[in-house]
C-alpha cells in the first residue's frame, strides 16, 4: 500500500478549500483517506496564520511510516522545517517558444558539423 500525504478539495465551486490527508494512493483525490491531518485555505492572504494549519506531530508520525508527500505538501513541510524541499530549476521555461526552437535547432545542426 503506497501512502501519500495530498490535498483533498472542499469548499464550493469557485471558493477552494483543501484538506491535508494521508490516503492510499489509489484513491481518488477527493474519495476516502485514512486520517485528516490539515487544511489550507489559498483564498486568505499569505501572512494570514489560518491560511494554513496542520498537526507537524501527525505529519512526522506518518513520513516516518513512508508516506510520501505531494509537491505542493512538500512546500509547507519545507516552510515549516520538517522535511528539506530540493529547489527545482527550469530555465528553459522562462524562453520564449520560438527562441527555444532556434536554440534547438542551431544546437542539432552544431552536432551535426562537429561530427562531420
Amino acid at each position: 500500500m503506497s501512502l501519500k500525504i495530498r490535498m483533498a478539495r472542499a469548499g464550493t465551486k469557485k471558493r477552494p478549500f483543501y484538506h491535508i490527508v494521508v490516503a492510499d494512493s489509489r484513491y481518488p483525490r477527493d474519495g476516502r483517506f485514512i486520517e485528516r491531518l490539515g487544511y489550507f485555505n489559498p483564498l486568505l492572504p499569505k501572512d494570514n496564520k489560518e491560511r494554513l494549519k496542520f498537526d507537524a506531530e501527525k505529519v512526522k508520525a506518518w513520513l516516518a511510516k513512508g508516506a510520501q508527500p505531494s509537491d505542493r505538501i512538500m512546500r509547507f513541510l519545507d516552510a515549516e522545517g520538517i522535511r528539506k524541499r530540493e529547489p527545482r530549476n527550469n530555465p528553459e521555461k522562462a524562453v520564449p517558444r520560438k527562441e527555444r526552437k532556434a536554440r534547438a535547432e542551431a544546437a542539432k545542426a552544431g552536432g551535426a558539423a562537429a561530427a562531420a
